[in-house]
């Protein structure tokens, strides 16, 4: 059986060197470009370099995040970034962009490229396309279950990768424009703003009636797939992905080794064997509350926290009495000093505790049972009865610090020392993979008074703790009476950990390719379309427009006898019904129909992606929401001057935007017939509506774009939303 890959979230060094240390198989990160968490530490190119050496000498890989979208402007930049990541033997890529995509497979055809969970990858379908293009792996996107891991497994043979512990998103992978449109921080370019992580009010359909107790509508609880890993383990996945590049070494250190030691279990015994102490200490170490996930079917109730969208921790006790600044709180937990605290109410106290006493003794530990005397700042806010969470253990702290600081992940490796006297002593060295053999650069002598002894040769040899390496086996087959200087079999040993070092690190034997700009020449459509809800809606519109799209099947069925309606197909769904013509809204639906339309959800930001959907069958492409009009036009210049001729695109110039799709039903958990309204705290509502059990919600403002304007530069179809 296959060993599953432990992959582990690196956003500095601090972190990387603690992933190791934990027992990951692989890391993934990001350089100061193109990568989806541009707010986390990331690596410089000198410490990408680095990094990469090290982590090979430890038989880890290495995957750089490039999941951003790429604006044509930049495409050059990527271009030289992508190389020099291959020229430093970067494993693989992860990436969101189909037109860079397919550049950098045509160009380094050796280079493994990973379909970032950002590309949306949610069933069979997307996953056979993205297999076709010879992709290595699909990184499934978060709302895939486990029916549809298996099956996707028994239908394809490229890797799966999946995410079992850390922050989920509340919307679909890859298709949120939330933080872009309200805030301008995009989250398909690494800048998300958390824009679903604030409170709202939901109201009903009146805009007048509030009907949530709790604020934070939209945030989900982490997941925690620890309890169900064996079904993912023996259905056969290849990568277990824990999240959280934006988090602290000590949280990376303690994630990768609880996993590490439930894998570890499974293929051992045939069982995961997971502790109750294990969850408390993810628990203490960061907890928004835990999820099963869509990955096992949790219960839409329970999968958000409405409650807040922050670090819970654990509880530790309550507040039994308050007299001005000072607070008793009744311990149901141990606490120290330095431990975090929030005391929850109806508004949040959080502090460190610096000092606290029980009774009139000032002490620095306390147990379950003891009521404690803590002095707070801000004591009128607490009210007797209010819960108190430990948010930060000190000695959780201090023991993964010093694991991480006394630990060293060893590699083993087995050597044979042969010498005979008037020869060079030869050293051989096997890891399991890579055998190598070097000698001394002196013959091997006649003992003049005393001669070598094994144990003086084994001492020498042992000396390794400046390496990562430790003999499993060492055999020496030395010729007796013999001489050597301890100098010369320590050289021998370094030369043969550098020479090993290499062996590991290795080199990329491939070369660069050019780019074959290849693309099939569409025809220019001039076409006005809208894109309607209601049957009201398409009495009001039809002979004004040459297209009309329809996204729910059953008015779609109704009004096919119109050839000018088109069915505009599911965001995130499994069925592809037969018809000559659809809007197609992700990767599954690309080569069903005979006249393909792509929709804003491919996030078509750049020339090379234009090109990818044409060669794919695609005769229009619609652009997204996140071009601004001078981007619009570089990119149509730059793909006239490469394709020589003019693309067919369509703009949506007048709408209320879709700025996020979820699995996760908000209406049905509040009792609410579509459509509601979230309203943020300035006074903005945005529209909640249900669709096939999704919901969908849509920008506070409607975006009027100039169509006059757009026409010169290029753009040949006009798309209205009612």
């Amino acid at each position: 059986m296959k060993k599953v890959e432990l992959l582990s979230p690196v956003g500095n060094r601090e972190c990387f060197y603690a992933a190791i240390r934990a027992g990951c198989d692989a890391v993934y990160l990001g350089g100061y470009l193109f990568g989806a968490r541009s707010y986390a530490g990331n690596f410089s190119n000198e410490e990408l370099e680095e990094v990469v050496k090290i982590a090979h000498i430890h038989g880890v890989r290495v995957y750089v995040t490039v999941n951003t979208i790429v604006y044509e402007s930049e495409t050059q930049m990527f271009f030289d970034y992508v190389d020099f990541l291959y020229r430093i033997n970067v494993d693989a890529l992860i990436i969101q962009d189909l037109g860079m995509m397919d550049v950098i497979h045509q160009m380094y055809p050796d280079f493994e490229l990973h379909a970032s969970t950002q590309m949306h990858a949610h069933n069979l379908e997307c996953v056979q396309v993205l297999e076709e293009e010879g992709l290595s792996r699909v990184v499934l996107a978060r709302e895939t279950s486990i029916d549809q891991i298996q099956n996707i497994r028994k239908n394809t043979k490229v890797e799966l990768e999946i995410f079992v512990h850390g922050a989920l998103c509340i919307s679909y992978s890859g298709q949120c424009l939330m933080s872009k449109m309200i805030g301008g921080r995009s989250g398909n370019r690494g800048t998300c703003a958390g824009s679903c992580r604030l409170p709202y009010e939901l109201l009903d359909h009146t805009r007048e009636k509030r009907v949530n107790k709790e604020d934070y509508v939209l945030s989900m609880k982490d997941l925690n797939a620890l309890e169900h890993l064996q079904e993912l383990l023996e259905i056969g996945v290849d990568s277990l992905k824990i999240e959280g590049r934006m988090k602290r070494p000590e949280y990376v250190y303690l994630v990768t080794s609880i996993y590490r030691k439930a894998i570890d279990s499974f293929y051992a015994s045939g069982k995961v064997q997971v502790t109750e102490q294990d969850q408390k200490e993810l628990k203490k170490i960061y907890h928004r509350y835990f999820t099963k996930g869509f990955l096992f079917h949790e219960d839409n109730q329970k999968i958000t926290n409405e409650y807040r969208p922050n670090h819970m921790g654990i509880p530790i006790g309550k507040v039994i009495q308050k007299k001005k600044n000072k607070v008793v709180i009744q311990l149901s937990d141990s606490i120290h000093i330095q431990d975090g605290i929030r005391i929850v109410g109806k508004e949040d106290v959080g502090f460190t505790i610096n000092q606290f006493y029980i009774g009139n003794r000032l002490v620095k530990e306390a147990f379950k049972g003891a009521a404690i005397t803590v002095e707070v700042k801000h004591g009128q806010a607490i009210e007797v009865g209010s819960k108190v969470m430990k948010t930060t253990d000190v000695k959780q702290l201090e023991t993964i610090q010093k694991a991480m600081k006394e630990y060293i992940r060893r590699i083993p490796i087995e050597g044979k020392l042969v010498g005979k006297i008037g020869t060079p002593l030869t050293l051989q060295i096997n890891d399991g993979k890579h055998q190598i053999q070097v000698q001394s650069k002196v013959n091997l002598e006649k003992a003049k008074t005393e001669p070598l002894t094994v144990e003086q040769i084994k001492k020498q040899l042992n000396r390794l703790k400046d390496t990562c390496y430790e003999w499993k086996k060492l055999d020496i087959e030395v010729e007796p009476d013999s001489f050597m200087t301890m100098g010369v079999l320590n050289q021998l040993r370094r030369e043969g950990m550098e020479q090993l070092n290499e062996k590991r690190i290795g080199k990329r034997e491939g070369q660069k390719q050019e780019y074959v700009g290849t693309c099939p020449e569409v025809p220019i459509t001039n076409n006005h379309t809208v894109q309607i809800q209601t049957e009201q809606q398409y009495q009001e519109v039809k002979g004004k427009y040459d297209a009309i799209y329809v996204d729910d099947f059953s008015l779609y069925q109704k009004l096919s006898s119109d050839p000018k309606v088109i069915y505009r197909l599911e965001r995130a769904g499994t069925h592809y019904p037969p018809m000559k013509t659809a809007l197609i809204t992700e990767l599954g639906g690309l080569g069903k129909y005979q006249n393909t339309i792509s929709d804003t959800s491919f996030n078509v930001v750049n020339s090379y992606t234009l090109a990818f959907l044409y060669r794919h069958g695609v005769k229009r492409v619609t652009l997204s929401y996140e071009l601004e009009e001078n981007q619009v036009e570089e990119m149509i210049q730059a793909f006239q001057k490469r394709y020589h001729f003019s693309p067919n695109v369509e703009v949506v110039i007048d709408s209320y935007p879709e700025i996020l799709i979820s699995k996760f039903d908000l209406l049905k958990k509040y009792h609410l017939s579509t459509p509601a309204y979230l309203k943020d705290r300035k006074g903005a509502y945005y529209k909640v509506t249900n669709n096939h059990g999704l919901t969908h919600i849509y920008h506070s403002d409607k975006i009027k774009l100039n169509e006059d304007r757009l026409r010169k530069i290029g753009v040949t179809n006009f798309c209205i939303h009612k």
